[in-house]
């Protein structure tokens, strides 16, 4: 028999594509609390090697890698989302692998505080949100997540709003989310807010048996 130990409690923080998720995460890093960004994890288990890249590899050919045997993840998004059953293939395959190294990864020995944080964009679209005790958004205008995204990854306009279509809507993910950090402020006001959820977590969340 497997004995239970206590483990931080498990905050998923997500918020639609451009609202500055990374950011905030950082903020919270700042303040000493351990996190985890799911799209690096989902970026590890699709390493060479990996089984998983082994099973997209068979399943749409050797085009969809890169001459040096890694994904091609520009790739692999445009047929993703060009063809939904492709998408959805896909989903069924990484999901289950993304969230056990996921899980993983949230549970780092020594670590003192009660609560740690889960990283991602899909939190709520996934299975990802069954690990989480709390639900954390992140949020800023549409317009807003447009504007950065076309800045920041040079993607055109209809590409960033085909990809805000395929996640939960905004009125809908901050109808789920125990708490909501704005980040369509200065930089200042949004570590401020850091910091005030980051004192009632503390509070709250007593680490748990897992």
């Amino acid at each position: 028999m497997n004995e239970q130990t206590d483990q931080p409690a498990i905050v998923g923080l997500t918020g639609g594509i451009g609202s500055g998720k990374s950011t905030v995460a950082r903020l919270f890093g700042d303040l000493g609390v351990h996190w985890v960004d799911a799209d690096q994890v989902a970026r590890e288990v699709v390493e060479p090697g990996t089984p998983a890249l082994r099973q997209i590899e068979a399943h749409f050919g050797t085009g969809i890698l890169n001459p040096d045997g890694t994904l091609d993840r520009a790739q692999l998004r445009t047929v993703v989302f060009d063809h939904p059953d492709q998408r959805l293939w896909l989903e069924k395959l990484l999901h289950p692998v993304i969230r056990e190294e996921l899980v993983r990864q949230l549970r780092p020995a020594g670590y003192p505080l009660p609560y740690a944080l889960l990283v991602s964009p899909l939190l709520l679209e996934t299975d990802q949100q069954a690990v989480c005790d709390r639900v954390l958004v992140v949020d800023v205008p549409e317009t807003v997540q447009i504007d950065r995204t076309v800045i920041r990854d040079g993607n055109p306009r209809d590409q960033v709003e085909r990809i805000m279509a395929a996640q939960i809507s905004r009125e809908d993910r901050c109808a789920r989310a125990d708490m909501i950090i704005n980040n369509n402020r200065p930089i200042a006001d949004t570590a401020r807010q850091v910091a005030e959820v980051h004192r009632r977590f503390l509070n709250e969340l007593p680490r748990v048996p897992r």
